[in-house]
């Protein structure tokens, strides 16, 4: 399952996702980190077609773990090249500029 929280600013949405399994666990390499905080990514357990519905109206996404990313890769909403990984972790974020 992949665990999202949503955050609405004006017409902007934030989606916060990652593979639930890694909530609240944190990884480290070279001079990249990340915190998969639960009070940041810890929302709805949803499925990857929720996951993929929300992303295509996001102006901002944060995005971290196998499951997740691959869903948002199938979607189109992250290049496959953009992805890095912490500790084998793939991490990616998008922002879509509105006109």
């Amino acid at each position: 399952m992949i665990s999202i929280k949503i955050y609405k600013q004006g017409k902007d949405l934030l989606v916060g996702a990652c593979d639930e399994k890694l909530l609240g666990k944190r990884f480290k390499e070279g001079k990249f980190q990340i915190e998969i905080k639960k009070e940041f990514y810890g929302g709805k357990r949803v499925t990857r077609e929720v996951l993929k519905s929300y992303l295509e109206g996001a102006t901002i996404a944060n995005l971290v773990g196998k499951e997740t990313i691959k869903c948002a890769i199938e979607a189109g909403i992250i290049d496959p090249a953009c992805v890095i990984k912490i500790k084998g972790i793939p991490h990616a974020q998008m922002v879509r500029m509105l006109s």
